[in-house]
């Protein structure tokens, strides 16, 4: 998905801890690993995943599996099922096992102190990938690997705005992310902060997808029976891009011409609608974090310091661009 360029200094650059992918405030203070290192195959980090919502989500699972079997560290892994009570429960699994390290993309942003304090009181650093968790305790975690999601919302209103300039009315559907989660509150954000400047611009509906090509087109389903005018569809992610493209074209109408299509991610089936001219703009999310997540989990071994909040330069993608990444697309 992405060009990973970190923000953080040249010597953390060269330490490989660029990070990408998520948005949300930031938090945390430096940190140095604590305790004696060990040898890598002695490790043992706790890896607690969103689920397999959507393509990313199973290409972020993927590379971080494989970066850290690369690696030689013992990667434990639980998959949430989008479930807030099941994460919070493979964290303190991983808690109760004395892992070094705990990892975790949040389902959502809040409710995460008291499994936070837990693992503080234990002793195990966390890092958060992907998303951010809303705590005013910055001390909970070490370092927040991901995207500014505000700043994705912000290049997807751009787009809207140059390509609906000249038009008197512009009616749009948001289909968000999950409730609560980082990405759909802060990729929504983003999008009202630049379509907002102009009276023209108008969101008639607004419903969660949930991140799922399902209920993208079931939502979609609905929304256009209720809605028959919609110019633009700004889908929070790729794969309920993908639904709202089925239901579009269920409903007789042409996907990328009479209703013209935003979405955030830039995974290979969506790059491929988008070279079809089915999406007609796409903003580029990279999950490949599995390096930048074991480099991290190596410094603070060796008692280095991580900065707090790692954050990578994204792009976007028109047709033409889509066309030419696509033989070399990773995911």
């Amino acid at each position: 998905m992405k060009k990973l360029i970190s923000i953080a200094a040249a010597g953390v650059l060269l330490l490989g801890l660029a990070g990408c992918a998520s948005g949300g405030d930031s938090g945390g203070s430096d940190a140095a690993g604590g305790g004696e290192s060990k040898a890598l195959d002695e490790l043992v980090v706790g890896f607690a995943q969103v689920g397999a919502e959507s393509g990313w989500r199973t290409a972020n699972t993927k590379d971080i599996q494989a970066a850290f079997e690369d690696a030689g560290i013992e990667l434990k892994f639980s998959d949430a099922q989008q479930k807030q009570e099941n994460q919070i429960k493979a964290i303190r699994s991983y808690i109760q096992q004395g892992v070094d390290y705990i990892a975790f993309s949040p389902v959502v942003e809040t409710g995460w102190d008291a499994v936070l304090n837990e693992a503080k009181a234990a002793g195990i650093p966390v890092i958060l990938t992907d998303r951010a968790v809303d705590s005013k305790d910055e001390s909970l975690y070490v370092s927040f690997l991901g995207s500014d999601f505000v700043e994705e919302g912000e290049k997807a209103g751009e787009w809207a705005v140059e390509e609906f300039a000249d038009a008197d009315s512009v009616k749009i559907v948001q289909l968000e992310g999950t409730t609560g989660a980082a990405p759909a509150i802060d990729r929504a954000e983003g999008f009202a902060n630049v379509i907002g400047e102009d009276d023209k611009f108008e969101i008639v509906a607004s419903q969660t997808g949930d991140f799922t090509r399902a209920g993208g087109l079931q939502v979609m389903e609905a929304l256009l029976k209720s809605n028959p005018d919609i110019d633009l569809v700004y889908a929070h992610n790729d794969d309920m891009g993908l639904g709202a493209i089925e239901a579009i074209e269920a409903a007789g109408l042409v996907p990328g011409v009479d209703i013209k299509i935003i979405t955030v991610d830039a995974v290979k089936d969506g790059m491929q609608a988008l070279a079809d001219g089915k999406i007609n703009f796409i903003v580029e999310c990279s999950p490949l974090l599995g390096q930048q997540l074991v480099d991290i989990v190596k410094t603070l071994n060796d008692g280095g310091t991580v900065e707090p909040r790692i954050v990578t330069e994204e792009t976007t993608f028109t047709k033409e661009q889509a066309i030419e990444a696509l033989p070399d697309r990773q995911y």
